[in-house]
């Protein structure tokens, strides 16, 4: 009997065509809705394979309502949202994919500090509402980018010195903290300083966020942390919603601590903090950062590299729980 795959949204037709010649696919074809733990339920009780998204959250009760499944694969880089001990514990490999959304979550992320540097968003809001305030009006007065300094919190990772390397290009003075210094030779190539995370803080005009998110980092960036921060300074994340802790971002922005913020990722995905939407200085996206044609047809290419695996008889190539295949065959289970 051929498996029977089902994905949580559309993803590029490549992934979905290849799919087809290995099992029997169904989908979500809405591509603007986030399935409910209900609806996952439902759909895992009569499929074997979950190709599930970013926003999806696949707890122990989804896991157990699928009682026939033999994979849950994820297009995330770490499977945040799994609960991959409970399908550790019924031997259900879980597979993510690699790191390939680097420079594309980098161009996002220039893209929204430039937004909300020159007020982007709300000149365009202006102008279709039939408004031109002049070109040289005070209006829509923002802050300068080149030549400015940029402070890259956990900016050792790959998408900090992505990042790093358009900042030059904007002659900024780029500022980094993490856990870790890289090498020097990768900080003089790159043009970055190592500095304590209060004097980054401190001097940064951007604070620009790429620290993971681990226990450690948890509201990494919070009331004490923006009260270091220049009054004229931008916070801008694209890494993970709960590295800043969101309500203390909207007491800072109303007591106008800081200039303002641009987030791509919140803290309670996909819920967004109701005075966030309202504040003008603010730009948002809806996780964006992997948006790009050519990403998402290589990551969902990928997840089926990792099904066509499985379905074979193969340990998938982006395996997360690998011990699972340590086990003798014979204790492998599903039920």
């Amino acid at each position: 009997m051929r498996h029977r795959v089902f994905i949580t949204q559309p993803v590029a037709a490549s992934a979905i065509t290849r799919l087809q010649s290995l099992a029997k696919v169904e989908w979500n074809r809405d591509a603007m809705h986030i399935m409910t733990q209900e609806e996952l339920i439902t759909a895992v009780r009569g499929h074997d394979i979950l190709f599930c998204l970013l926003s999806d959250r696949v707890d122990a009760d989804v896991i157990a309502a699928g009682r026939s499944l033999s994979l849950i694969a994820t297009m995330k880089i770490t499977p945040s949202d799994i609960d991959v001990a409970a399908a550790t514990a019924r031997r259900i490999p879980v597979t993510v994919v690699p790191p390939i959304v680097t420079e594309a979550t980098a161009d996002l992320h220039f893209a929204i500090l430039l937004a909300v540097a020159r007020r982007v968003v709300e000149g365009d809001k202006l102008l279709r509402e039939g408004i031109f305030p002049g070109a040289q009006s005070m209006r829509l007065m923002g802050a300068a980018v080149w030549g400015k300094t940029i402070g890259l919190v956990g900016g050792g990772g790959r998408i900090g010195r992505a990042v790093a390397r358009r900042a030059r290009g904007f002659s900024m003075r780029t500022l980094y903290w993490g856990p870790r210094r890289i090498p020097e030779e990768q900080e003089r190539e790159l043009g970055l300083a190592y500095v304590p995370l209060d004097t980054l803080l401190a001097e940064s005009d951007f604070v620009s966020v790429h620290a993971p998110l681990k226990a450690e980092t948890f509201h990494l960036i919070g009331s004490r942390e923006m009260r270091l921060m220049k009054p004229s300074a931008f916070l801008v994340n694209t890494a993970r919603g709960p590295v800043v802790d969101e309500q203390a971002l909207v007491e800072a922005l109303n007591e106008r601590r800081i200039a303002g913020a641009a987030l791509d990722v919140f803290e309670r995905e996909p819920h967004v903090e109701r005075a966030l939407l309202a504040m003008p200085n603010v730009v948002l996206t809806p996780h964006l950062g992997s948006g790009v044609t050519e990403v998402r047809e290589a990551l969902a290419n990928v997840v089926v590299d990792n099904i066509a695996a499985v379905i074979e008889g193969r340990q998938p190539p982006n395996c997360w729980n690998p011990e699972i295949y340590a086990q003798p065959q014979d204790k492998r289970h599903n039920g």
